[in-house]
C-alpha cells in the first residue's frame, strides 16, 4: 500500500460533489437484499465470455476512484488504455451513461437503480470476476440498488454510513438521537448542518419511521404521497433550524469555521476536521449510507476491458488503495489483514462489521413501484422527491 495514499481522503473529499448511494427492503431491516421483491426491467443480454481486450476504456467515476497510482498498472497488464471522466453528482453519471460514450460507471444507488430501471447497464458474469468472491463483505453482495430479480448489475467498491457529527464542546452530552436535528426545540437551532440533496429526504423518513410509526414506513425509499409530504413537512421544520446545507467540499468548513455544530456528516468528513473537539455517532434510529458499485454500459463498445477491470480493482490490495484515497470501507474484506495500515482504516470505516451497518439504509432510487412490496399505492418517484426538495429549500 502506498502510504502517500493515507492523506488522500481529505484531499478528495473537499473535491467532491456526490449524491451517494443505497437501500434494502429484507423485511423492513436496513442492510438485507431484495426480499424477493420483482422490479420491471428491460431484458438486456448478459456477456456468457469473454473475448480479446479491446485498446480502451472509458470510465465515468467519482474523484479518487481512478488514478494512476493503479490504472497505469492496469494498462501495462492488460493494454487498455484507461479514459477518465470525474462526475460530481450522480445525476451527472446518468446523464453521461446514456451518452453512449462510456463503458463503465462507478454508481451509487441514487444512480444505480435508475440506469438498470431505464436499460442503460447491463447485468453482469459474475463468474468472469473470480475477484468478486469469498472476500466481498457480505452486506455489499445482494442489495436492492445493484441486484434485481436475480441478475447482478454492480460491482462493489465500497460503502459509508451518514453518521451524526458533532463538536463536543458545544454538544457536551453525547446525542443518542437524530432529535437534535430535527426537533423544532432543538437547542442547537441555527448551528445544525444538514445534506443537500433530494435523497436527503430518506433521513427525514428514518426519524418518522421511529417517532411516528403510524406513517407506516417500512422503507425510507418507498413512500407514498402522504408520506412523502409527512416527511417534507419535517425537512420544512429543520430548515428553518439549518445553519448551512452542505456539499462534501462545504461540510468541513461548516464544522470547523463554527457555522454548525451538529448535523449529518460522512466519517471521511469528520475526520478531516483534524480535531478531538468534533465527534461522531450513529443514532438510535438508524442513518442513511452510500454504497458505490461497477456498472458496465449495455452498448459497452470495451466490454472485455470493462470486465479485466471490475475484476483488477476487485483484489484486495487495489480495492484498498481505491478506498483508502477515497475514504471509505472498502468492498473486499481480504484487504483488511494486509497490513496494520489497512486494519486501522478498516476499523474506522466499520469496513467488516456487518451489525453496524444493520443500522444503515444505504441510499437508493425511489421509484414509481414502492421497494418495501406494497402494490396497493403508487410510490413517490426520483422526480417527486426533486420537486418536494425544492419547495424545502425555497
Amino acid at each position: 500500500m502506498n502510504k502517500k495514499l493515507l492523506a488522500a481522503p481529505i484531499a478528495m473529499a473537499a473535491a467532491l460533489g456526490l449524491a451517494l448511494t443505497g437501500c434494502s427492503t429484507d423485511g423492513g431491516t436496513a442492510a438485507g437484499g431484495d426480499g424477493g421483491l420483482q422490479i420491471d426491467v428491460p431484458d438486456v443480454p448478459m456477456m456468457e465470455k469473454l473475448g480479446a481486450n479491446e485498446k480502451e476504456l472509458n470510465i465515468v467515476a467519482w474523484s479518487g476512484f481512478v488514478e494512476p497510482a493503479w490504472a497505469d498498472k492496469f494498462t501495462a497488464d492488460t493494454g487498455c488504455v484507461v479514459n477518465r471522466k470525474v462526475a460530481a453528482t450522480s445525476d451527472e453519471m446518468v446523464q453521461l451513461m446514456r451518452t453512449g460514450e462510456y463503458d463503465l460507471v462507478s454508481a451509487s444507488g441514487d444512480a444505480s437503480l435508475r440506469l438498470i430501471v431505464d436499460g442503460n447497464v447491463q447485468p453482469l458474469n459474475t463468474e468472469l470476476i473470480p475477484n468478486f468472491g469469498d472476500d466481498i463483505v457480505e452486506g455489499m453482495k445482494g442489495q436492492l440498488y445493484d441486484t434485481l430479480n436475480g441478475n447482478v448489475y454492480g460491482i462493489p467498491i465500497g460503502r459509508g454510513a451518514n453518521i451524526l457529527e458533532y463538536n463536543s464542546e458545544v454538544v457536551t452530552e453525547t446525542p443518542d438521537s437524530w432529535s437534535v436535528v430535527w426537533e423544532k426545540d432543538s437547542p442547537y437551532a441555527g448551528k445544525i448542518a444538514a445534506y443537500d440533496s433530494p435523497i436527503y429526504i430518506a433521513d427525514a423518513a428514518i426519524y418518522l419511521m421511529e417517532h411516528q410509526p403510524d406513517l407506516g414506513i417500512t422503507n425510507p425509499y418507498a413512500l407514498d404521497q402522504e408520506q412523502l409530504k409527512a416527511a417534507t413537512e419535517l425537512l420544512k421544520q429543520q430548515n428553518a433550524m439549518v445553519s448551512e446545507y452542505w456539499s462534501p467540499a462545504t461540510n468541513v468548513t461548516s464544522f470547523t469555521g463554527g457555522n454548525s455544530v451538529v448535523g449529518t456528516s460522512w466519517e471521511v468528513l469528520r475526520k478531516a476536521t483534524q480535531d478531538e473537539k468534533f465527534k461522531s455517532v450513529l443514532p438510535k434510529e438508524g442513518a442513511t449510507g452510500w454504497s458505490d458499485a461497477w456498472m458496465l454500459a449495455t452498448d459497452s463498445k470495451s466490454p472485455n476491458c470493462a470486465y479485466a477491470w471490475m475484476d483488477y480493482t476487485s483484489a484486495p490490495d487495489v480495492n484498498g488503495a481505491i478506498a483508502m484515497n477515497f475514504g471509505m470501507g472498502p468492498a473486499n474484506g481480504a484487504f483488511c489483514e494486509l497490513s496494520d495500515e489497512a486494519k486501522a482504516h478498516c476499523d474506522y470505516f466499520n469496513a467488516t462489521d456487518e451489525e453496524y451497518y444493520k443500522q444503515v439504509w444505504f441510499w437508493t432510487t425511489p421509484i414509481d413501484q414502492c421497494l418495501d412490496g406494497r402494490t396497493d399505492v403508487k410510490c413517490t418517484n426520483y422526480q417527486d422527491w426533486t420537486n418536494a426538495w425544492a419547495t424545502v429549500k425555497g
